[in-house]
């Protein structure tokens, strides 16, 4: 973890509710897809974590839908500003396991750090399929971006106005793969996790306190005891999540 300052290059909206945020500064504690920041907004107590959509050399890529109040005050950010991060956090996707042609399944604000992911697995050699799910066409973001780095997309929304009507998992039958890795809402994984064939990893969104491990307050039940999304995850693999109910 570093906690740095980091200049606004960009803050421009990719659909009514995401925004793009690029920011330059020390990138250096940022090194795997997965990872996420946390980012300190003026006269708010807690920071908002937002997952790494890329980086390349000194410039940082996020992209955050807008929620609540803190992330309509960083809607308002304007290049030239700064803001203090903390880097480096969670525990991100492991590539190794991926075989030739690993499946990646990004739904809503889950889409964003699949693409780093993406990018890295098509530099290692891999054949790459991404199944990128929405709620409704006017949401669709970054899909573009990963067919121009050679991926194979696969939309989905719900509503059917773009793309294959339906979830994740629909597209999903019938796909073949050597391994899959996942981030979204909960009901999405919990989906993809009953769904998908062999193993796979799963990146999990939960509120967090500190974002780095000392509060507990992102806990989760594993099949071996409670781990931190915030530490030990956010990435978890199938074998060893442990559902609720």
């Amino acid at each position: 973890m570093k906690q740095c300052l980091f200049t606004v290059l960009e803050n421009t909206p990719l659909t009514e509710a995401v925004m793009r945020l690029r920011l330059q500064g020390d990138t250096s504690a940022v090194i795997r897809p997965g990872q996420f920041v946390n980012i300190k907004l003026e006269g708010r107590f807690l920071r908002r974590p937002i997952s790494v959509c890329d980086v390349e050399g000194d410039v940082l890529t996020l992209i955050y839908k807008v929620v609540g109040g803190g992330t309509e005050q960083l809607r308002t950010m304007t290049p030239g500003m700064r803001l203090d991060l903390l880097t480096g956090l969670g525990n991100g996707y492991d590539l190794s396991p991926a075989g030739d042609h690993p499946l990646v399944i990004g739904g809503g604000v889950g889409v964003p750090p699949m693409y780093w992911l993406t990018k890295e697995l098509l530099a290692s050699g891999r054949k790459v399929t991404a199944v990128l799910g929405f709620n409704t066409a006017n949401e669709v973001f970054y899909d573009d971006m990963f067919r121009a780095l050679g991926a194979e997309v696969i939309l989905t929304t719900a509503d059917g106005s773009r793309g294959v009507k339906g979830f994740v998992t629909d597209a999903m039958a019938g796909l073949g793969y050597s391994y899959f890795y996942a981030c979204g809402p909960e009901p999405m994984l919990k989906a993809v996790w009953r769904t998908a064939r062999g193993s796979g990893q799963l990146s999990f969104e939960k509120r967090m306190g500190c974002g780095f491990g000392a509060c507990m307050g992102c806990s989760c039940r594993t099949i071996t005891g409670s781990k931190r999304i915030c530490r030990e995850g956010p990435v978890l693999t199938k074998e060893e999540i442990r559902w609720d109910d």
